[in-house]
């Protein structure tokens, strides 16, 4: 019998969030998974901890496997350092400003706060991320799979007449950015588990999950959308046991 896999959607920088759902879960086996669908950073008063608990505490911790994938958050903050990307960094609803104090050092953002000058000449360069950390966010990998579904960041894109695996591409930009409601309304295959899209955003007719509450999970038959807007006011993080399909919320 396959192990369970216990995925999470978009962190954010919540930590407590993911504090609150670890604890939530069942008592964990060694052949069970935890799959993190990406967006460790930005908008949440913790990133630089987030990424400290996923990448060192909670694989010593835990008897599971811990798989974290990237998410565009992470692939944008990689072109910041490779190239520089001032159309990312400068909009304060990309919550950069948060990432940059949590590892440097800072009070945390107030809403629609603008980072002061120097602030933001580091946001620009992206070199205030430790090296170990920057290398650990490009090792990441775009997509995880096993015998439940296929998890990434933010869905499949066609190729062709059928929809592509994750493995058939030369990039894994439409794994980490694609927001297409093609994909969501006329993918038929294997499970897939992604976030990215807040789930309010879903149509809410194809979701078998709380259909009463946009906000939640969204579950049909062949896709699960994990993003409950943790980061933002009012947000959450939701996480899913597979394959009992069991749920569990940081709120």
């Amino acid at each position: 019998m396959p192990g369970r896999t216990f995925a999470f959607g978009d962190v954010h920088g919540e930590l407590a969030a993911v504090r609150t759902v670890l604890a939530r879960l069942p008592p964990l086996r060694a052949d069970d998974t935890l799959v993190f669908v990406g967006d460790y950073l930005d908008r949440g008063p913790q990133s630089a901890q987030v990424v400290e608990l996923l990448r060192r505490e909670l694989p010593a911790s835990v008897p599971a496997r811990v798989v974290t994938l990237m998410g565009n958050h992470e692939d944008a903050w990689l072109r910041v350092r490779r190239t520089g990307w001032p159309q990312y960094v400068v909009p304060v609803d990309n919550g950069c400003l948060a990432t940059y104090r949590s590892f440097a050092g800072g009070p945390v953002p107030a809403k629609g706060e603008f980072p002061a000058n120097d602030e933001l000449l580091a946001m620009l360069e992206g070199d205030f991320f430790p090296k170990d950390v920057a290398e650990w966010m490009a090792a990441l990998p775009a997509y995880h799979e096993d015998e439940h579904a296929i998890y990434v960041h933010a869905g499949l894109p066609r190729k062709g007449d059928r929809w592509a695996h994750p493995s058939e591409l030369d990039h894994p930009a439409p794994l980490l950015w694609l927001r297409d409601l093609d994909f969501v309304r006329h993918y038929r295959g294997k499970l897939v588990v992604f976030g990215h899209t807040a789930t309010a955003m879903l149509p809410q007719e194809l979701s078998h999950y709380t259909v009463h509450d946009p906000t939640d999970m969204f579950g049909g038959e062949f896709l699960i959308g994990l993003d409950t807007r943790c980061g933002h006011e009012g947000g959450f993080l939701t996480a899913v046991e597979l394959p009992s399909l069991d749920v569990y919320e940081s709120r």
